[in-house]
């Protein structure tokens, strides 16, 4: 079992010359949504405490300070094609996308960050989902590109971990077979050990982290056990079998929460350095029973997928919006509540969020993007970075910027050969 970092113990010998060896590393995460959001209402002017958000980013208020809401970003490839899938596909990469039953991107930065990184931690990266992959075509393009976003080669997407319990075994386990097994139970004696060997401020940490990792594996027993249903109602109140401990959770709400404590934890514990989760696909089918409809005088916003709602742009489609942005600043508060030195584990991180278009009118001239976080000291936050009118204004300079940040030099990726020299 992974440890946090502590104070009082040496760790990350191997790092960059740039950043001393007890130094923390450099984590990057990147968390989308499909189907973009509410139209005017993806705003944010001013800066740090002053900075004022639109609608759908209120949830990130607290966290003005710790983050550059970036606009006018744009992806070139994804113009010439059709919606959702050509949209989507690319988003990471920056790549020509091949039509029809081709499947066919490139490497997408977090996948070069994770070939950087991949000799220092267990797992090179953490690829996880809220929504499981689609097979089809749609308006000349596999589906497939709509359920990925992390591409490990030309060819090849990242394989996407949508069971809460398999990722969590991904992190701590290294024979899933014995997963009936507590894993803080498995290393009490150890960790009762080391205890007595950290000063008193890491033992408060290490504690810390200890209960969160019950906490994880608590809530995923619980996972699913409160039945309630999404969408359509099936001919059953209560399942005929018993729910296997291994599944997806039922509840959307619950769902993403687990994925959201799991990636905070994996960067806690130097399992992995990069993360990528993806709350739905672009063209998502999910509903959202947790949520209570304004639109509706009785029950939640499950009248209508995801992808439809988008089109409506109304009070329910904005309470949607609110709530995956609700989840990043949930894993924020998690990373920003976690010391690591004299910084926390956010101001160690890059936690990119975005959507493959801005409205759900299938809006992809400028995409909604914004980076948490201070990338171990390296970036300035607190701004709005407004690239509209600039000529260089293309999402993969940025990956430039952000992968220079995590000790990847490259003269170009994808479409672009200039970083942003903002970020």
């Amino acid at each position: 079992m992974a440890l946090p970092w502590m104070e009082s113990l040496p760790a990350w010998s191997a790092e960059s010359p740039k950043r001393r060896n007890s130094e923390p590393p450099v984590r990057f995460a990147c968390l989308f949504s499909g189907n973009g959001f509410q139209g005017g209402q993806w705003t944010a002017e001013g800066e740090g405490a002053q900075m004022k958000l639109g609608k759908v980013l209120e949830p990130l208020l607290p966290f003005r300070e710790k983050l550059n809401f970036i606009r006018g970003l744009y992806n070139a490839e994804a113009l010439i094609g059709g919606i959702h899938s050509c949209q989507t596909g690319n988003l990471l990469t920056g790549a020509h996308l091949a039509p029809g039953g081709e499947i066919r991107s490139g490497v997408s930065c977090d996948q070069v960050i994770a070939r950087r990184y991949r000799d220092q931690t267990k797992l090179p990266s953490l690829v996880l989902g809220c929504e499981p992959p689609i097979a089809a075509i749609h308006k000349g393009y596999s589906m497939i590109y709509s359920s990925h976003i992390s591409w490990s080669s030309e060819t090849t997407p990242t394989p996407l971990e949508v069971y809460p319990a398999l990722a969590f075994d991904r992190l701590f386990r290294d024979n899933v077979n014995r997963a009936d097994r507590s894993v803080l139970d498995a290393v009490l004696e150890q960790a009762n050990g080391l205890r007595n060997r950290v000063s008193r401020t890491d033992r408060h940490r290490l504690d810390q982290y200890l209960s969160s990792v019950r906490e994880v594996e608590t809530q995923i027993e619980r996972a699913g056990q409160a039945g309630r249903l999404q969408g359509w109602r099936p001919t059953l109140e209560k399942p005929n079998i018993p729910r296997p401990a291994d599944g997806i959770p039922q509840d959307i709400d619950q769902h993403m929460r687990l994925m959201c404590d799991i990636l905070v934890l994996a960067f806690q514990t130097d399992t992995t350095r990069v993360c990528t989760l993806k709350l739905n696909n672009d063209h998502s089918s999910l509903r959202f029973p947790n949520l209570k409809s304004s639109e509706r005088k009785t029950g939640g916003i499950d009248y209508m997928i995801h992808h439809l709602l988008s089109h409506s742009n109304g009070a329910d489609w904005l309470r949607v919006n609110q709530f995956f942005v609700e989840q990043v600043a949930y894993i924020a508060q998690k990373m920003d509540q976690i010391q690591e030195g004299d910084r926390t584990l956010l101001d160690n991180s890059m936690v990119l969020y975005c959507s493959s278009m801005m409205t759900g009118g299938h809006d992809n001239k400028q995409l909604p993007v914004v980076l948490l976080g201070k990338g171990g000291g390296q970036i300035r936050t607190g701004r709005v970075l407004d690239y509209l009118n600039s000529p260089n204004r293309k999402m993969c300079s940025m990956y430039l910027s952000l992968m220079d940040k995590a000790g990847v030099r490259l003269d170009s990726f994808g479409d672009s050969k200039e970083a942003l020299a903002e970020i």
